[in-house]
């Protein structure tokens, strides 16, 4: 199965290279293996969740609907075109196609969508908290802000559509009061957001019960974004001058009045300046020594992180 999985993201690396289509049994394999991934996790309870791969300019493969996701054979898979309608299969489509087809047409560079229900980032999706950002290294490198689409009754173009103000910046969202939709150029680094996300969510809520969160200060946060930077990861930080450092504003614009998470259960982060802004602490620069052998660290930390 890992092999299939490999084969897959080698298949995908370029945007302009498709598939084979709708009868590659490789790749329906590989939905079924991350289908047991998201059971096993408990991140898809009974018939929860739905994942997709994009393999024609107007054909997307897609689990169907109402089948655990732990249990799923290539047989059951089937496909739509990109305006949903099913084109191949025995099993009816997922209902929430829809918000994948929404993704794959805004994001031409996504060829893959896992959409389940996390229970710790879920948890954030229902109090509609927001993910503090400047904590965890790898969080900061791999995700940066997350942000949360307001909700809407699961399964329309409506519901589809409450992710578009996001899609430019991210490729893990938040449904509210709903679960979560992560997307990348394969299903395997689709369901790697999707976990990484939980994880923080589950440590953020492990550490809220010790007492509360401690935050990187200013020099530490962009010493990470510079990392992040240099691995040649975005981050909506790199390009907007009046987004806080860590202060979940990247997506502001896409909120409507009432709609933005707020931090409630959590101390809101510290106010840094921008990351294109001066920095605040005293000469604007780490300590040349001190900030090469950290960097040199966080980067052995992160790509061993890739390789595992």
């Amino acid at each position: 199965i890992d092999t299939h999985l490999r084969h897959q993201r080698n298949r995908t690396m370029s945007s302009n290279q498709w598939n084979s289509g709708v009868n590659d049994r490789t790749l329906k394999e590989d939905i079924c293996e991350i289908g047991r991934r998201v059971y096993n996790k408990g991140f898809a309870a009974a018939n929860d969740g739905n994942i997709s791969i994009r393999v024609g300019e107007d054909a997307v493969l897609c689990s169907p609907t109402m089948i655990c996701k732990g249990f799923m054979k290539p047989d059951d898979i089937c496909a739509v075109d990109m305006d949903g309608n099913q084109i191949a299969g025995k099993r009816k489509r997922t209902s929430e196609i829809l918000l994948h087809l929404e993704i794959m047409r805004n994001r031409p560079d996504v060829k893959a969508c896992v959409h389940c229900h996390p229970p710790h980032a879920t948890a954030f999706a229902v109090a509609n908290e927001a993910i503090p950002q400047c904590i965890l290294p790898e969080i900061e490198v791999f995700m940066g802000e997350i942000p949360v689409a307001p909700y809407e009754t699961p399964g329309g173009q409506k519901f589809a559509e409450t992710v578009t103000p996001f899609l430019k910046s991210s490729n893990t969202i938040i449904l509210k009061n709903h679960g979560t939709i992560s997307f990348g150029k394969t299903v395997e680094e689709a369901y790697w957001k999707t976990e990484i996300l939980d994880a923080y969510c589950r440590i953020l809520l492990l550490a809220q019960q010790m007492g509360t969160v401690d935050y990187l200060n200013e020099q530490k946060s962009r010493e990470l974004l510079d990392l992040k930077k240099k691995l040649g990861f975005d981050d909506p930080r790199f390009h907007n001058e009046d987004c806080d450092l860590c202060g979940n504003s990247a997506f502001r614009d896409g909120y409507k009045e009432g709609e933005a998470p707020q931090s409630c259960a959590f101390e809101p982060a510290p106010s840094y300046p921008g990351y294109l802004q001066t920095p605040a602490y005293a000469g604007g620069t780490a300590t040349g020594g001190d900030n090469e052998a950290l960097v040199k660290m966080i980067t052995e930390q992160v790509m061993a992180a890739i390789a595992r």
